[in-house]
């Protein structure tokens, strides 16, 4: 997988933080934590922290370090603007890598380290993931999945490889396989962003979408699907795909199918809500305002039944979309947990669920020894009040600090 490589970032220790780990195990107070060469080397109790320079402390105060945060959902060739297809359409392709670039920086900025993007026009996004591995740009490690599969005139077109029949579908695959994307994503039915297409109705047939998911397996790449009516959910779900992304019409036996297939919803709470409160007056097509309306209780109300269900969420915005911007993950984990889930549920959709889905764990998601020293520091403690994860005092990635609002600066020059 790109963006895991090891880097030259020298020692750092976190001294006296609340170490939130991003399992589910409770904060711990009065913890340190060390990294070197990019991965986290040491974690235990303060009293006991190994000896570093002086210049390479990170003096806490108690503050709260999580790891890096994952947004499962963005598209960051997008900027958030009134009419997403509209944008796609008048965009030529140095200008929407301009975009994506300015959008990875924001994204990474925010304590975001890892993103998936679920889908931008002519692969720009899987060239943007290599460019910020190689150190060209500043962003977070992205799991990319270049263009979307749908059918012919589906939802996302003009982001996508069009393929209609079983023989078609399975070229469109490979086709995204051969241009290096990190994982397929296929749209189950229509969608609120796309002229012309319920969201309700299917998209791709059962066969077609079980095609997509032996494809992708075979090339041990993860499969995820845009699906909002209830019979393309349970159609991706019986196709073996791994991910539902929005999920906004789970009834109890759909629900029961994902338990039984250990499936993730990634559920963009943020994405119609936005459309909603934007509306026509500050320039959204009418029509997408009209299918925002129509889903957005039914997402909600889907959310809800889903957390009850045991279902595992894996925290995503849909960034990019209406009103939506990049730097708004901390939104969604708030309306998160107003909808049922609790604080660490919600930091564990955000961290461990998250970096499963994605199929980077063994990587990322957690504080753990060994893995990539991706690091958030924290005013307050986001156990307790979620919206402590927007404020942000210090992000690492790779044992680099890309962002330090620390009171006094954090690395001074060495004597």
């Amino acid at each position: 997988m790109r963006g895991l490589t090891t880097t030259d970032a020298g020692p750092l220790l976190f001294r006296d933080v609340a170490l939130v780990d991003g399992t589910g195990a409770a904060s711990r107070p009065g913890t340190a934590v060390l990294t070197d060469g990019g991965r986290i080397r040491w974690i235990g109790p303060d009293e006991q922290a190994p000896d570093v320079p002086d210049h390479a402390v990170v003096h806490g105060g108690g503050r709260s370090l999580l790891p890096g945060l994952i947004n499962a959902h963005v598209h960051l060739s997008s900027d958030a603007g009134p009419d997403l297809a509209a944008q796609v359409a008048a965009d030529t392709v140095p200008m929407s890598t301009l975009r994506a670039a300015t959008m990875a920086e924001l994204t990474l900025q925010t304590g975001v380290t890892t993103v998936r993007d679920c889908g931008a026009a002519s692969g720009i996004v899987i060239d943007l993931a290599k460019a910020i591995d190689d150190g060209l740009v500043p962003g977070p490690r992205v799991v990319a999945a270049g263009r979307v599969i749908t059918m012919t005139g589906g939802h996302g077109h003009f982001i996508g490889r069009e393929a209609d029949g079983v023989d078609a579908v399975r070229r469109a695959v490979r086709a995204e396989i051969k241009e290096g994307a990190d994982f397929i994503k296929v749209m189950a039915t229509g969608g609120v962003l796309t002229a012309g297409v319920d969201p309700n109705n299917i998209a791709l047939l059962p066969e077609e979408l079980a095609v997509v998911a032996q494809e992708a397996h075979n090339s041990g790449r993860r499969v995820t699907t845009h699906a909002i009516g209830n019979a393309g959910i349970r159609n991706a779900l019986l196709a073996g795909i791994d991910s539902i992304e929005h999920g906004m019409h789970l009834d109890d036996p759909t629900l029961e199918l994902a338990l039984d297939r250990g499936a993730f919803l990634v559920p963009t709470l943020l994405a119609v809500s936005r459309i909603v409160d934007a509306g026509v007056a500050r320039g959204v097509p009418l029509w997408v305002v009209e299918k925002a309306e129509e889903q957005l209780q039914h997402s909600r109300d889907s959310f809800v039944a889903a957390v009850r269900s045991g279902m595992k969420i894996a925290a995503g915005t849909d960034a990019g979309t209406p009103f939506n911007p990049h730097e708004d993950l901390a939104d969604e984990l708030a309306l998160m947990v107003s909808l049922g889930l609790s604080p660490m549920q919600a930091i564990v959709a955000a961290t461990a669920h998250a970096a499963e889905n994605l199929d980077v764990l063994h990587a990322v998601g957690t504080v753990e020894v060994g893995k990539r020293a991706d690091l958030l520091l924290v005013d307050g403690d986001p156990t307790a009040d979620i919206t402590a994860v927007a404020r942000v005092v210090l992000v690492a990635k790779d044992g680099v600090v890309v962002r330090d609002e620390l009171p006094a600066p954090l690395l001074q020059p060495a004597g």
